[in-house]
């Protein structure tokens, strides 16, 4: 009986000393979690501004469309390349920088950066970089991630090559070919558009070109200006929430309510 109690003694110690070793672990890893490194989805801003984009990895039968309804209603926008589309499309790269329009980084051979080394991460980013650089003299700041994928790895590579690494937080679904129609509903009656939202279209979708004068000026009826992301985000002193909105860090700034999560 006594042995029993001894032994019976002994296990309960065991698990004390066991959970005091493994608790402050458990406590790190999520800790570790919760500070996982994230794009810019959207923007703090007291400001009613949101920008759209395009993501630019095949075909460049719209463009020049795309840039005319964006030229006509004085708006510019931001233009998320692929490597392989600026090769194919030089001229249309050279115009999208003529007409003041952002130019974004979209890696080089849209590959799920999460899944490369930070080296590949760095030369994804970096070849696109200087084929722009060399068709039209301007250096990109803005990458986004193909499929918007990313990880604390290719947030770090961003960072170091110079780029504000971006995502979005209002999806048109314009890849979906749904139609016009969804295009225009889905972004003017999306539940995360607010101030300092990013709006991601495709300069591929079949029905984007058509759509978009409609989305323009449906986002202008609600009172938002449109601009280019480059001039949306905030460039210094800024952190961001574990939404994935930016924040200034300065006393200026309103802060707006957040939104659910993404």
């Amino acid at each position: 009986m006594i042995k029993k109690s001894f032994l019976l003694s002994f296990s309960l110690i065991a698990v004390v000393l066991f959970s005091l070793l493994t608790v402050p672990e458990m406590i790190s890893t999520s800790a570790k979690a919760s500070d996982k490194k994230l794009p810019i989805y959207c923007v703090d801003t007291a400001e009613n501004k949101v920008a759209i984009s395009f993501d630019a990895a095949w075909g460049n039968e719209d463009t020049r469309k795309l840039l005319d309804i964006l030229k006509k209603h004085n708006i510019h926008a931001t233009f998320f390349m692929t490597g392989g589309w600026i090769e194919s499309y030089p001229e249309d790269v050279k115009a999208i920088a003529a007409e003041g329009h952002d130019l974004g980084n979209h890696s080089m051979n849209h590959k799920e950066m999460s899944t490369i080394s930070y080296e590949e991460c760095v030369e994804e980013i970096k070849k696109p970089h200087d084929m722009v650089k060399e068709l039209t003299g301007k250096d990109m700041i803005l990458f986004r991630p193909p499929y918007g994928d990313y990880n604390d790895t290719l947030i770090d590579a961003a960072n170091a090559c110079g780029y504000y690494p971006i995502q979005w937080d209002v999806d048109s679904l314009d890849w979906k070919n749904y139609g016009v129609d969804s295009i225009i509903r889905t972004v003017c009656e999306h539940k995360h558009l607010g101030k300092g939202s990013i709006v991601l279209m495709h300069n591929g979708g079949e029905y984007t070109a058509d759509a978009l004068e409609q989305v323009i000026t449906g986002l202008q009826e609600k009172g938002y200006e449109i601009v280019p992301i480059s001039e949306l985000i905030i460039k210094e002193n800024y952190y961001m929430d574990h939404e994935g909105r930016q924040h200034s860090n300065t006393p200026e700034t309103v802060s707006t309510p957040a939104v659910s999560a993404l």
